[in-house]
């Protein structure tokens, strides 16, 4: 039998209404003059309406052009959480003709540092609850305009200072910072209110975005996003999501990052070109709070993943809400399980559709149809994709055989910041992005992934890298080498185990759990860690990784 006799290649359906946009600003100007009085976004119950939105981003813009020597192409990081002021600063950047460097606000210092220096940001928005860490990275990086916001910095008087009085005072979560040339944002704002902005022109062809993932080096490295592949996707996303939504009168839950290009797209672009309300949640970790706020919502449309879905459909305050208006909820960032999709549509009747997507396809490469869900596939080609699996030879893979998962659409990127090895490797002569996925088509038209990322980790739905745990642990002067490895978690899906040979022999977990959190996200941060007196290797002395998660299911 021949394998390759019968390749399969799966087609999402013709793009319509392609010929309205060219850059994510006719997508902006479009929607905050068509929608001008609904609520674009609201946040611990403070709104901001499309006309708001327009104003304010308006006048960043102008203090952007007026006040700092920042011009078109030059890059801004926006290191914030779910609050107002992330589309106020990203739409203002944008409008200046800037490029978003959208950073995780639980990046430790090594990890701001490592961002900032490689995508050569000049300008920073930064929470001031970590304006410390910066103040300590910032001779290591090439910002020149710093602005600091505080989180009720966009809320009415006086609830806004209460807000900023509690986090700081009470909560204590601001430590003290010297940084005397950051300008606050409200001041930004206020200067800019009396000044003219002159809208950037911006093609297609330009980056809008520099959306960082992970890398087997460890490093994270720069996809650049243009906008054309964030308006393409933005119009996959209409397409594939949008039946039965009414432009204008929805009510969305956004408790995941805007700052992932998940929550990004689908929020700040989708949600928005239909003049949707997007409700940020600022910390949706605090349940008590989320569900509190959920109350007083009467909410069509929740944009979660699986951790959270479980989470909540475990509380009884939940189980407890009126679900009779919700008509739609999206699952990405990590694999959905049947028993959290099914949970979940017993407790709010509403059932969930799993989509599929990278950082470097802006993400959407795939969703399931809202009205022919197939639990246990990622769904189907959205619109003007196309998909195929390929063996380790790059031969095309009949429908049913497990292979390599390529991409080729308008979503996949310009390519990576400064890395054109990376992205040589990733994309082909013909323009199919090479995912590292290993999936199986369907000749039904829906795909199945059977195996991810050999190596990559997925902690509640961001991305961690072996190479870059195992980097950190070296340098703890008690330890030979380490092994880090994913392994299964009913609270975030995967968690990370170490496995360690260690020079010191008075070592202990918690010493090198501290270690890392040092240095490491809280979410890279190993939940286990197990000493050996040595680790399999091939005869290359390469550690088998795979060895190691195999070890670890027979003995659990």
């Amino acid at each position: 039998m021949n394998e390759h006799a019968n390749p399969a290649i799966l087609n999402g359906p013709e793009m319509e209404g392609t010929g309205d946009y060219t850059s994510v600003l006719d997508v902006f100007h479009a929607s905050v003059e068509r929608f001008a009085d609904n609520i674009a976004f609201s946040c611990m119950g403070q709104t901001l309406s499309y006309a708001e939105l327009d104003r304010l981003s308006g006048d960043f813009a102008a203090w952007l052009q007026h006040e700092t020597s920042l011009e078109p192409g030059d890059r801004i990081a926006i290191q914030l959480p779910n609050t107002l002021q992330f589309p106020v600063a990203v739409f203002g950047a944008l409008r200046a003709g800037l490029v978003v460097v959208n950073t995780n606000p639980l990046y430790t210092e090594r990890e701001m540092a490592h961002q900032f220096k490689d995508s050569g940001a000049r300008g920073i928005v930064i929470l001031a609850n970590m304006a410390d860490k910066l103040e300590r990275v910032l001779e290591r990086t090439d910002i020149e305009h710093l602005v600091v916001t505080e989180l009720g910095d966009l809320h009415s008087f006086p609830k806004r200072q209460l807000i900023n009085a509690v986090v700081k005072y009470v909560k204590k979560m601001v430590p003290a910072y010297g940084l005397p040339q950051a300008v606050p944002l409200r001041r930004a704002l206020r200067l800019g209110a009396g000044l003219e902005h002159r809208e950037a022109s911006r093609g297609a062809d330009d980056i809008v975005a520099l959306q960082y993932t992970g890398g087997t080096t460890g490093l994270a490295k720069g996809t650049m996003l243009t906008h054309g592949n964030l308006v393409a996707n933005m119009l996959q996303a209409r397409q594939a999501i949008g039946k039965g939504l009414r432009e204008g009168g929805e009510t969305i839950i956004a408790p995941l990052p805007v700052y992932h290009i998940y929550t990004f797209t689908v929020n700040c672009l989708f949600m928005l070109e239909t003049g949707n309300h997007s409700v940020l949640i600022t910390n949706p970790r605090d349940l008590d709070a989320f569900v509190k706020e959920l109350k007083s919502l009467d909410f069509s449309g929740f944009v979660g993943l699986n951790t959270l879905f479980n989470a909540l459909c475990n509380r009884e305050d939940f189980r407890a809400l009126d679900f009779s208006s919700l008509k739609l909820t999206i699952s990405g960032g990590m694999a959905l399980t049947k028993a959290a999709a099914q949970r979940w549509e017993e407790v709010t009747g509403c059932a969930v559709a799993e989509g599929y997507g990278l950082t470097e396809t802006s993400p959407i490469v795939s969703f399931n149809p809202i009205d022919a869900i197939q639990l246990g596939t990622i769904g189907k080609p959205v619109a003007g994709t196309e998909v195929k699996v390929v063996d380790l030879e790059g031969n095309d893979l009949p429908f049913g055989e497990a292979g390599e998962l390529c991409v080729r659409g308008p979503q996949v990127m310009k390519g990576y910041w400064n890395r054109d090895d990376e992205t040589a490797k990733a994309i082909d002569a013909d323009g199919w992005f090479h995912t590292g996925d290993i999936a199986k088509l369907q000749d039904d038209g829906y795909i199945r992934i059977v195996d991810r990322k050999k190596d990559m980790i997925l902690v509640s739905g961001f991305n961690v890298y072996p190479n870059e745990i195992e980097d950190v642990v070296a340098m703890h002067p008690g330890v030979v080498e380490s092994a880090a490895v994913g392994v299964p978690d009913e609270e975030s899906g995967e968690a990370i185990k170490l496995f360690v040979v260690a020079k010191d022999p008075e070592l202990d977990a918690e010493t090198l759990r501290r270690w890392c959190k040092k240095e490491l996200a809280a979410y890279k941060v190993p939940r286990q860690v197990v000493f050996r007196d040595e680790l399999p290797k091939t005869n290359v002395g390469k550690v088998l990784r795979r060895q190691l998660r195999d070890e670890d299911g027979e003995s659990s």
